[in-house]
């Protein structure tokens, strides 16, 4: 049997099933929660708000 050169199948999961466990992490623990803003009742555009953020959190599939 001929050894073959470079990457192989096996090595590539081997480091996907250590670096995926890394990368959740990292994104687990990196973000912080942005405040939405006070509402502007002059304006007719949608705003950034408490309930637009509560409501579009909950439409999320």
């Amino acid at each position: 049997m001929k050894k073959e050169e470079g990457a192989t199948r096996r090595d590539f999961l081997k480091v996907a099933a250590t670096t995926a466990p890394i990368a959740a992490v990292a994104v687990a623990s990196g973000g912080t929660a942005a405040e939405a803003a006070e509402p502007d009742l002059t304006s007719d555009k949608m705003q950034d708000t408490a309930h637009t953020r509560a409501y579009l959190a909950s439409a999320r599939f």
